[in-house]
């Protein structure tokens, strides 16, 4: 990938003052900001939760919940949860692929004009609402706030050695490639971004990510 090919890599070297805090303490620190901010914000925003689950129940039938087997820190499985925001019981990707073509290069699949998606679905996911039971995920130590992003079980069966190396860290709600435009970039910028946080990730960087998802949210760049 080209290393001034997205707007973190423009300001890579500015993430990476590993002297701010040892490596030695860093998986203690992360944890405990892991926990901090998971709480402080269900604690904050469950009534808006409670809004959007009445939301979903409304607009379509099925759970408000959507529970998916992801692949976690050296090669865990575990359920990763969201808000549903699609169908109950529609098509998988690998039907849909015969009559829609994927916005996205690469072997994980991606619509933006997914037929399957709800209306209170499409809004949810522009806000990436949906990904907020995910704090769930990070208290149950299964994920963490930033990190490469959660693989699919059928995607890491098609991983070679190096694409691997991303179940070297914990699963992230967001991380170098939800800043650096989400679904609007490659798998394989996807990839190049993920190896990049594992190999040089710190308490700064995380800060710094945390930071900036704020205004990538905001701008819904690759949300759908």
């Amino acid at each position: 990938m080209n290393k001034t090919s997205t707007p973190f890599a423009k300001s890579t070297a500015y993430f990476i003052p590993n002297s701010i805090l040892s490596k030695r303490y860093y998986p203690t620190a992360k944890t405990l900001l892991d926990i901090c901010i998971s709480c402080t914000a269900l604690a904050l925003i469950w009534p808006v939760l409670v809004l959007v689950a009445l939301l979903i129940k409304l607009d379509s039938k099925g759970p408000i919940l959507f529970a998916q087997q992801r692949v976690g820190y050296n090669g865990k499985h575990f359920t990763l949860l969201k808000f549903r925001t699609m169908h109950h019981n529609c098509e998988s990707n690998e039907s849909l692929n015969k009559t829609y073509q994927s916005d996205r290069a690469g072997i994980c699949s991606k619509y933006k004009r997914d037929p399957r998606v709800t209306c209170i679905g499409r809004i949810l996911r522009k806000l990436s609402i949906d990904e907020v039971p995910q704090l769930i995920n990070v208290l149950r130590n299964e994920m963490s706030l930033v990190g490469p992003r959660p693989a699919l079980v059928s995607e890491v069966e098609k991983y070679d050695l190096r694409a691997l190396k991303r179940l070297d860290a914990m699963p992230g709600i967001t991380g170098l490639w939800q800043i650096s435009g989400r679904a609007n970039l490659s798998f394989s910028e996807q990839i190049d971004l993920d190896l990049h946080y594992v190999e040089h990730a710190n308490l700064w960087m995380d800060t710094k990510i945390i930071v900036l998802t704020i205004p990538a949210i905001i701008r819904c760049t690759g949300a759908y």
